[in-house]
């Protein structure tokens, strides 16, 4: 979906008008003070009609609109995903264990469900029993097949989704009426959207300036009365007309005084912040995590399958003296045939692209297949064997066939392990060939997204179970602030909190229940769609493409979202200088003829310049709301930068192009008039 579709506009439409309800409108203080603004003077214009009059009531109608507009646009975006997941939501029947078939709707934590090839998922829940391909493009929009079993930490499973294949038995472990689904829809189309602390401060803070704007707007027509009585022979100003016009041109002043343009955006900044992480089928629990992801100091990063690519891939043959190079590559290919891991697989791969060795067929072969107890794989055929497999038991294993091998192994082995890769020794029968190097690849393009996160004032912190000699070699390429080796699910807790005692905010992500401790103590969890349920509780975003880079990308959307807060607000308080430039003079230059010198934009009439302004306040809102939802561009860079760049930009731009924009509607509105 794009970030900002036109027709949006138009379908937003009703519930903007919905929206007008003071009931709904009471959570935005500074546009119902607007809406009560827009009321009180059309009440004065019925009573006293004038074409100025009406002409500002429907303007300060408009801008109460407009703001409504700009958050039902952003919801819109929401309601239409939400179509799609809806569609996943079906009423489909259950089979318990036990035989009894019952509708989803009925089934509780607890009750466990039998699914086979081609039925529906009746509910969320973890896979007990079998292992089946499931069907989850309904939820994550990719179409191909994923793998649930039992037991691990890819055994989630969600209501709606669709078994393609063999049987499994599901535990449900969602509550009545909570399932993964409904929380979805609920979140994408803002209904559960709570407000964060930081916009809750920022309303805080515009309600106040409401207030003391509102406070000093009243007290305005009282000192103008005072003025004329102290020089009876000064003429009236607008304020002092004595009808219904100075009434709304108090108001006038009041609304575009007060920051109506942050207050009318600032929902729709919260709603797109989390759309954009929909988009990437990331499912943010609450508007808080977004923000915090924001703010978040240190990052947390897995090793295996984040930094890395995850499988060791062979990326040098050794061997040792009198041995060539083409006899170990034959050796270990061979060893490798029958070797389905993705290690074995690529020793066959590099054989054949490096030596030039093609796959064999080869008959009446007794295959050794790798075990947890032997460490080793190999094949006896034509009285010939070989050996592949952790260094140990290799040469034990050439030992107890009466070979010695020699000190040149060993130190090939150590200089392998402590460039941080994997050696598995080559040997046949008495004699090592030499040493296999697999080496547990980075990432292409790594190291520079670290880097954009050093500019961006974050740290990071890979974590991984290897020792700690493989660890550091794996944390220098990738070029991460630090690494944690040999790390447990205590470990990770224990990194966490000393990180937040710090003062720093925290960012990890995790698929397993052993995960669930780290990731609900991290200020922002992102549990992968593939893990546990309780890793998926714990963590407060889910990210349903399973994929651990993701983090980086949520860290980004987070500060793009309080810089377009910023910058928005920035903008809101600068613009309203030029409105104070157009509108005191029009209003009191009469009464205070020093004021005349204020009118810089040399504006056509007061009446003119009042409505020229009021009409600019509402005009802005409209012309800001795709900025709003698309956000203001993040650049890796420091805090510093970050806030000249604002100011410069949407401070600076703030002052000047209200005085521009109220200028041309002052021109267009003489020449109608």
């Amino acid at each position: 979906m794009a970030a900002f579709d036109p027709q949006q506009m138009i379908k937003s439409l009703p519930d903007a008008f919905k929206k007008l309800n003071p009931a709904t409108l009471w959570r935005n203080p500074v546009m119902l003070i607007v809406e009560i603004g827009a009321v009180f003077t059309t009440v004065l214009a019925v009573l006293e009609p004038n074409f100025f009059s009406w002409a500002i009531v429907v303007w300060l109608w408009l801008t109460v609109l407009f703001a409504n507009l700009a958050e039902a646009v952003a919801e819109g975006r929401g309601k239409a995903q939400a179509a799609t997941l809806r569609a996943t939501k079906r009423d489909t029947t259950a089979v318990k264990v036990s035989g009894e078939v019952v509708s989803a709707t009925e089934l509780k934590q607890g009750d466990e469900v039998v699914v086979v090839a081609g039925e529906i998922i009746p509910g969320d829940g973890d896979v007990i029993e079998g292992i089946a391909s499931v069907d989850e493009s309904a939820i994550t929009g990719e179409s191909a097949p994923v793998i649930r079993e039992s037991g691990g930490d890819r055994s989630a499973v969600t209501g709606g989704t669709k078994v393609l294949s063999d049987r499994i038995v599901v535990r449900i472990t969602q509550k009545p009426g909570e399932s993964f689904i409904d929380r979805m829809i609920a979140l994408v189309e803002g209904a559960n959207r709570q407000k964060t602390p930081n916009e809750i401060a920022l309303n805080i803070l515009l309600a106040a300036l409401t207030i003391i704007f509102l406070v000093a707007t009243v007290t305005m027509q009282p000192m103008a009365i005072w003025a004329k009585g102290a020089n009876p022979g000064i003429p009236d100003s607008l304020a002092l007309t004595g009808d219904g016009v100075s009434g709304i041109v108090l108001v006038s002043l009041l609304v575009c005084l007060i920051p109506t343009t942050i207050g009318a955006l600032l929902s729709a900044i919260g709603i797109a912040g989390m759309d954009r992480l929909v988009q990437r089928n990331v499912l943010a629990m609450s508007g808080r995590a977004v923000e915090a992801a924001g703010d978040v100091s240190t990052l947390l990063l897995d090793k295996t399958g984040t930094i890395t690519l995850g499988n060791r891939q062979a990326a040098e043959f050794l061997p040792v003296a009198g041995v060539g190079e083409q006899e170990l590559a034959e050796a270990a290919q061979l060893s490798s045939l029958a070797d389905e891991t993705p290690e074995g697989r690529s020793i066959v791969v590099f054989a054949k692209e490096r030596y030039g060795l093609r796959e064999r067929d080869v008959h009446d072969a007794e295959w050794v297949p790798f075990t947890a107890q032997t460490r080793m794989s190999g094949v006896n055929v034509g009285g010939r064997e070989v050996r592949k497999g952790a260094a140990t038991a290799v040469m034990k294993w050439v030992r107890d066939n009466g070979g010695h091998p020699t000190e040149q192994v060993g130190a090939i082995v150590d200089a392998i392990s402590g460039s941080g890769g994997t050696p598995l020794v080559v040997a046949q029968k008495d004699q090592v060939l030499g040493v296999v190097h697999l080496k547990d690849t980075v990432k292409p393009g790594m190291r520079e997204r670290f880097d954009e996160m050093r500019r961006m004032g974050i740290r990071t912190v890979m974590i991984t179970g290897d020792n700690p000699l493989t660890a550091k070699a794996i944390a220098d390429e990738a070029g991460v602030d630090d690494f944690l080796a040999e790390a447990t699910p205590e470990d990770k807790l224990a990194l966490i909190k000393r990180e937040q005692e710090g003062g720093r905010l925290v960012a990890m992500t995790g698929d397993g229940t052993n995960d669930a401790p780290a990731l609900a103590q991290s200020d922002v969890g992102v549990a992968m769609n593939t893990g546990t349920s309780a890793a998926k509780e714990a963590g407060n975003m889910v990210d349903l493409d399973s994929n651990p880079t993701k983090l980086i990308e949520i860290v980004e959307i987070g500060k793009q979202l309080l810089i377009t807060r910023g910058a928005l607000t920035t903008f809101s308080i600068a613009n309203d200088i030029a409105k104070y430039f157009a509108i005191i003079p029009a209003m009191f230059a009469a009464v205070y003829p020093g004021l005349d010198a204020l009118n810089v934009m040399r504006l056509d009439s007061p009446q003119s310049a009042i409505l020229s302004a009021v009409v600019f306040n509402a005009i802005v809102i409209v012309a800001l709301i795709p900025l709003a939802l698309r956000g203001v561009k993040y650049r890796p860079s420091s805090a510093s930068k970050l806030l000249s760049r604002n100011l410069l930009v949407y401070g600076l731009g703030g002052i000047v192009a209200p005085f521009i924009g109220i200028k041309l509607i002052d021109l267009l509105i003489s020449g109608i008039v």
